[in-house]
């Protein structure tokens, strides 16, 4: 049976452990139980996925996630006494196992041997640097459904020519499908941030855009064309790549892009097609 989790249970836990919520390890405990239903429910779990739990705090999205019979569940808690509670709370548990852990310093490879669902209510200071971290090893990537801040949600999912459309929504696309997001608002969790916050869902493109030995140039190639926003891309190129002005609008024109464009204006397959004319000249 699942018990209730609100605010003041939440506070009682921390307590009980001799905790406070950390600003600094950006805890915002989840403790609206119809949220974690619906975040669970969008997994969808069964007897054959392996799962990571990504931060998994006072366990109220853990428990939905036992209770569905998955084949593993590896949580990763950078919290000391939040993981010796859980690993308390499952030690019965054959299916769990508790990594004591930063998520984005541990080798993702040797916690995934198989594509992983991946489940979580990210910390809202480390959430892009998770997202990159899964980004980086996609291949082992069933499923993602994660927890951003709302703001960071937003600029995942843009689309070219959204004002919040950036290197993150660039990255985002090159990998992973979303096809489900939904707002949660900040009395949803103790304590209450200043902001909202946005489940996403993400399924791995069937077949990406570019080749594998293409991947370091296309992601240089974008990290480089975001380096100066709001400005012409043929500038924020030869400024990020370190290049001549003119081997950049040589490479645009070779790609079929304008040189006046922005990059805020481009689609992922045009950041592929621009990083194959620039390859001859980025330095790796």
């Amino acid at each position: 049976m699942r018990h209730q989790l609100d605010s003041s249970r939440a506070r009682t836990i921390l307590t009980d452990a001799g905790l406070t919520a950390s600003k600094s390890k950006g805890q915002n405990f989840l403790v609206q139980g119809a949220i974690a239903d619906r975040i669970v429910v969008a997994a969808d779990l069964h007897s054959t996925d392996d799962v990571i739990e990504i931060g998994p705090g006072l366990g109220i999205l853990t428990e939905r996630i036992v209770a569905r019979e998955v084949r593993s569940l590896m949580m990763v808690e950078l919290d000391h006494a939040l993981a010796a509670r859980l690993r308390e709370t499952y030690a019965g548990d054959s299916r769990v196992t508790v990594v004591e852990a930063d998520f984005v310093k541990v080798d993702f490879e040797s916690l995934a041997k198989t594509p992983v669902k991946v489940i979580g209510n990210l910390p809202f200071n480390a959430a892009s640097a998770i997202f990159r971290v899964l980004c980086d090893h996609h291949q082992r990537v069933a499923m993602i459904v994660a927890m951003f801040q709302r703001e960071v949600g937003e600029r995942i999912r843009a689309a070219p020519g959204d004002p919040e459309y950036s290197a993150l929504s660039v990255y985002a696309a090159l990998y992973f499908d979303i096809d489900l997001h939904f707002r949660v608002a900040a009395g949803s969790f103790h304590p209450k941030p200043k902001v909202d916050a946005e489940v996403l869902r993400f399924r791995p493109q069937k077949k990406l855009l570019f080749n594998p030995d293409e991947e370091a140039c296309v992601l240089e190639t974008v990290r480089a064309s975001f380096s100066a926003p709001r400005k012409m891309i043929r500038n924020s190129l030869a400024k990020g790549l370190g290049i001549a002005s003119e081997s950049a609008v040589g490479a645009l024109s070779r790609a079929q892009i304008a040189s006046t464009a922005r990059a805020e204006s481009l689609s992922p397959a045009d950041f592929v097609r621009l990083a194959r004319a620039l390859s001859p000249v980025v330095v790796d």
